[in-house]
């Protein structure tokens, strides 16, 4: 049995960074007491510029290994380097995970695959950060290769331009969904504090996870995230994980010999998930149209410009005949897209021209 399935959900939680011992020790503690199977924390970020906390290196590895021993809690950190391995399995670590933006790059994880060649310890794999289905995979198949038996997915959702709906990173639910179909024994982790950036949203996000039949979640937990030296607005403290925690419905697993009424059922949340995303994407090109209408406004263009709409007309035909879908259809609702966007160009130039007149 995969490491991953002793429980359903599978729970991962802990502060985004390892900061101090005493806050590793006190939240090991904590979360040991509740109804959590693995406890995290970064020892090494990867942070976008230089000048953020990075984390406090090997010294923190010291305080897992610590927590581990005290509290009889298995210690789970993020991996980017060879170095990060050896060091990791000396602590003890018993579970390593490799992050976002690790995933992107085959090379990188081919040499943390390599690095743990004979050594049979579970790993976790984030999705990378854009939107691609077949390097996730790859980098899971790399794991699989190098002999290492238990190993995850981690959902923790897309970089996009801007975030989509309210989310930090968009969830596009059908990537993990065509993963887990391509490989229905992975474990699959949904992460819903990186997807929502915010503690507010954690709850939602968890609950359809598990409407997904998601298997577990993991959650960034800390005793007083407004005070986190990372990532604070998307951590939660222990109660309100506990509260998040007792109000997950846990569905009944859907398994290839369910009834047609199950399967139905798990069709329609498959469906629900994917028009939610097909609704944040309608809205992020509407976002889009508006910002057309300014930079038109600027530049004293019309709204409506017909060597466009006939260039979208085609190209979107010819995508979508790609995936059996007819012209028809897809001029249909492009029209009905187009003329929403058109709508709120105009908005935006009429409020224009109402300026120019005070």
């Amino acid at each position: 049995m995969s490491y991953f399935k002793t429980a359903r959900p599978y729970i991962v939680a802990g502060p985004c960074s390892a900061e101090t011992r005493e806050q590793v020790l006190n939240m090991a503690a904590t979360l040991a007491g509740m109804n959590v199977h693995l406890m995290r924390a970064g020892v090494w970020k990867p942070r976008t510029r230089p000048g953020s906390f990075e984390g406090n290196g090997a010294v923190a590895l010291a305080w897992l290994q610590e927590a581990k021993e005290l509290y009889k809690l298995p210690v789970t950190t993020e991996v980017a380097e060879p170095e990060h391995v050896e060091l990791a399995l000396k602590h003890g670590i018993d579970v390593l995970w490799i992050g976002a933006r690790t995933v992107v790059n085959p090379f990188q994880v081919q040499r943390l695959a390599d690095a743990l060649k004979g050594v049979d310890i579970p790993v976790m794999v984030k999705n990378p950060v854009n939107p691609d289905v077949n390097l996730w995979q790859g980098a899971i198949e790399r794991f699989e290769q190098a002999g290492i038996t238990s190993v995850a997915a981690i959902h923790r959702g897309f970089s996009g331009y801007t975030a989509a709906a309210g989310y930090r990173n968009q969830p596009n639910w059908p990537i993990p969904i065509e993963l887990k179909r391509r490989k229905p024994q992975l474990t699959m982790i949904c992460d819903p504090s990186h997807i929502t950036g915010s503690r507010d949203r954690i709850g939602e996000v968890a609950q359809k996870a598990m409407d997904m039949h998601f298997d577990g979640l993991m959650i960034e937990t800390h005793h007083q995230p407004d005070e986190a030296w990372s990532d604070a607005a998307q951590q939660v403290t222990p109660a309100q994980l506990q509260q998040i925690l007792s109000g997950l419905v846990v569905r009944q697993e859907h398994t290839h010999d369910m009834s047609g009424q199950e399967q139905l059922e798990y069709l329609r949340q498959l469906m629900d998930s994917t028009d939610a995303e097909i609704i944040d994407l309608v809205a992020r090109r509407m976002e889009l149209s508006g910002q057309m209408g300014a930079v038109k406004k600027l530049c004293n263009m019309t709204a409506y410009q017909p060597a466009r709409w006939r260039e979208i007309v085609e190209t979107r035909s010819d995508r979508g005949s790609i995936h059996g879908l007819t012209r028809e259809f897809i001029v249909e609702l492009y029209e009905k897209i187009h003329h929403e966007s058109i709508r709120i160009q105009l908005s935006v130039l009429e409020e224009a021209a109402k300026e120019l007149k005070k």
